[in-house]
C-alpha cells in the first residue's frame, strides 16, 4: 500500500512541498512583507514633498444646533392636596421600612374551614345568649398555638443578635384608626376564655379610635394578627412588627365546592359539598423560625379552628 506522502506527490492537482518547500513557502511572506516595506519608505519622501507643495484644504465651518428644552406637563396645584404626615404616620413609615429592609421574611399559607365555628357560634347565642366574633375564635386559637409551639412566641434582638421566648403569650390586635395602625396587646391571651377575649378586644379597639391608650397597652406583644376579612380581603400579606417574630393575615371566609372523601377501603367517593373557608398566612422572621415550625403552627391553628370545642375547654 502507497503512503500518503506518494499518493499526494502523484496527484496532478495537489503539489507534495516536502520539508524544504514548506520552509520556503513560510519564508516567502516575511520577504514580500519586507519589500513592500522598503518600497514604502522610498516613496515617502516623495509623497511628503508632493503634500507639502499642495495647500491643505480648508477648515469646514462648525455646525451649531439649537437645543430645545423638554416641555414637562404637571398637575395644577387646583387638583391635588398635600398633607404632612402625622407623628403615627412617621412611626409607621420608619418601622416598617426598616422590617421590609431587614428582617427575612418568608411566608406559609393555609386554608382553613369555618363551618364549625359558625356552627358554634349559632349554638352560643341561642342557647347562652353569648356573642363571640370569628376573630374572637382566630385569636384563641392562635394562642394555643403558640402555647403548643413556643418557637412562634419569640422576639429577635438585632443589637445582640439573640432570640427570646417568653411563656406569657401577649397577642397584638391590628386596629385601623383615622390617623394609622396601632396593635394594642391582650396579654397572657392562652389563660383567657373567649367571652374574655372578646370583651378585652372591644375594649381595646374603641379606645383606640379614640386615641386613649397608653404606651403600655400598645408597645411589646410576642406575636400579631390582622384580620381583613371584615374589609372583604380574600388573603394578603402582612409586615412583621418588629422585635416581633412573626405575623398572621387572615382573610375573610368564602364558600368553596370541596370534593367528596373517598373511602379507601370501599373506594366509594362521597358526595362534593360547599365548604366556608378561610385563608391564613404566616410572616415569620427565619432568624427566629424556619419553614418546618412554621408549618407546624399553622397545623395547630388550623386544628383548633376546625375543632373549636377544644377551645372551651
Amino acid at each position: 500500500m502507497l503512503s500518503t506522502a506518494v499518493r499526494l506527490a502523484r496527484s496532478p492537482s495537489i503539489q507534495f512541498l516536502g520539508k524544504q518547500g514548506w520552509a520556503a513557502r513560510r519564508s516567502a511572506p516575511v520577504a514580500a512583507a519586507a519589500s513592500a516595506a522598503a518600497s514604502a519608505t522610498s516613496s515617502a519622501p516623495i509623497a511628503a514633498m508632493t503634500s507639502s507643495a499642495t495647500p491643505p484644504p480648508p477648515a469646514a465651518a462648525p455646525v451649531y444646533t439649537t437645543v430645545v428644552p423638554e416641555t414637562v406637563t404637571t398637575v395644577p396645584p387646583s387638583l391635588y392636596s398635600d398633607t404632612p404626615a402625622s407623628k403615627m404616620r412617621k412611626v409607621i413609615s420608619r418601622r416598617l421600612t426598616e422590617s421590609k429592609s431587614t428582617v427575612p421574611h418568608f411566608y406559609t399559607s393555609i386554608e382553613i374551614p369555618l363551618d364549625n365555628i359558625l356552627s358554634l357560634r349559632k349554638v352560643l347565642v341561642k342557647d347562652f345568649d353569648t356573642k363571640v366574633s370569628v376573630n374572637d375564635f382566630i385569636i384563641k386559637a392562635s394562642a394555643m398555638a403558640l402555647r403548643d409551639v413556643p418557637e412562634l412566641n419569640s422576639t429577635y434582638d438585632s443589637k445582640t443578635q439573640s432570640q427570646r421566648t417568653f411563656e406569657s403569650v401577649d397577642i397584638s390586635i391590628a386596629v385601623a384608626t383615622p390617623t394609622g395602625l396601632i396593635t394594642p396587646i391582650v396579654p397572657s391571651t392562652q389563660a383567657l376564655t373567649l367571652t374574655e377575649i372578646s370583651s378585652k378586644v372591644k375594649d381595646l379597639a374603641g379606645r383606640a379610635r379614640d386615641n386613649k391608650l397608653t404606651p403600655e397597652e400598645y408597645q411589646g406583644g410576642t406575636f400579631c394578627i390582622s384580620n381583613l376579612g371584615m374589609f372583604g380581603i380574600s388573603e394578603f400579606s402582612a409586615v412583621i412588627n418588629p422585635p416581633q417574630g412573626a405575623i398572621l393575615a387572615v382573610g375573610g371566609g368564602e364558600r368553596k365546592i370541596v370534593p367528596g372523601k373517598v373511602d379507601v377501603e370501599s373506594g366509594e367517593k362521597g358526595k362534593p359539598t360547599i365548604q366556608t373557608t378561610m385563608t391564613a398566612r404566616l410572616s415569620a422572621d427565619r432568624r427566629v423560625v424556619d419553614e418546618a415550625t412554621a408549618s407546624l403552627f399553622m397545623g395547630a391553628l388550623k386544628e383548633y379552628l376546625n375543632q373549636p370545642k377544644l377551645m372551651m375547654l
